[in-house]
């Protein structure tokens, strides 16, 4: 959830899974805050990174740190619960992505339903806003999640694209369209549409074509590319991409 600068789609680097290599040993190694400079220097125009309830990956001492040593905004994606909220006012990222979150779940499995906890949402999004975090909602390509976000006053929706991700042919193709649909209703409604999950150097171009997304949040698959080409050439490569299908 960067602010708008050029026409560019823009694209945000999530480093959770540096810190699920470095939480599998312990100690300092692999250190996200490196990682985030890494991939800024490579043309990441944002970071992301989700502090989780259950701290598996991502910690307190991070996001401290990534907030001291970014020269580029961070997204700071959370779960909506008092802890949530008083540790983003505490630190006052760029913006905050407020996503689904259960304890038992490997990683996000869906969008957030938004449009059935708008009373639970709704001071939430006010007190982010008062505090001067640009708010975002990680929800499904839905119509009714995006008339949510309108009724939430929210200047941002990040469109789950791993629907679109993990399936295949006539499916896959339908799911674009629903990408699509959702990205041009936001907009539509003054509302700026990002989209992520899953995105690879194999599917992306379609969904970066959609002319009515500002920017893509892509991380697990460019960590795991980086062990094999370096995060450099791993994040190079996703911009190359990116700009090559506007």
């Amino acid at each position: 959830m960067m602010p708008e600068t050029t026409g560019r789609l823009r694209l945000g680097v999530n480093i959770d899974h540096v810190a699920t290599v470095r939480n599998a040993r312990g100690g300092d190694n692999p250190d996200p805050v490196r990682a985030a400079q890494i991939a800024a220097a490579a043309g990441a125009d944002g970071i992301t990174a989700h502090l989780r309830e259950d701290r598996r990956h991502i910690t307190d001492d991070d996001i401290a740190r990534l907030t001291d040593a970014l020269a580029i905004p961070l997204n700071l994606e959370m779960a909506a619960t008092p802890e949530m909220l008083a540790i983003a006012l505490r630190h006052r990222p760029h913006a905050a992505c407020i996503v689904p979150e259960r304890r038992e779940e490997r990683t996000t499995e869906g969008g957030l339903d938004a449009a059935g906890q708008i009373e639970r949402l709704a001071p939430m999004c006010a007190e982010l806003a008062a505090a001067g975090i640009r708010v975002s909602l990680f929800i499904e390509p839905a119509a009714r999640q995006i008339e949510a976000a309108v009724t939430l006053g929210v200047p941002v929706v990040e469109l789950h694209t791993g629907g679109y991700a993990h399936l295949a042919g006539d499916a896959r193709a339908a799911e674009l369209r629903r990408l699509a649909d959702a990205a041009a209703l936001a907009a539509k409604n003054g509302i700026e549409a990002h989209a992520g999950h899953g995105l690879t150097f194999d599917n992306v171009v379609p969904v970066a074509a959609i002319p009515q997304l500002a920017e893509l949040n892509i991380g697990h698959f460019l960590i795991g590319e980086a062990i094999f080409i370096g995060l450099d050439a791993s994040v190079r490569r996703m911009r190359g991409l990116m700009d090559a299908a506007r």
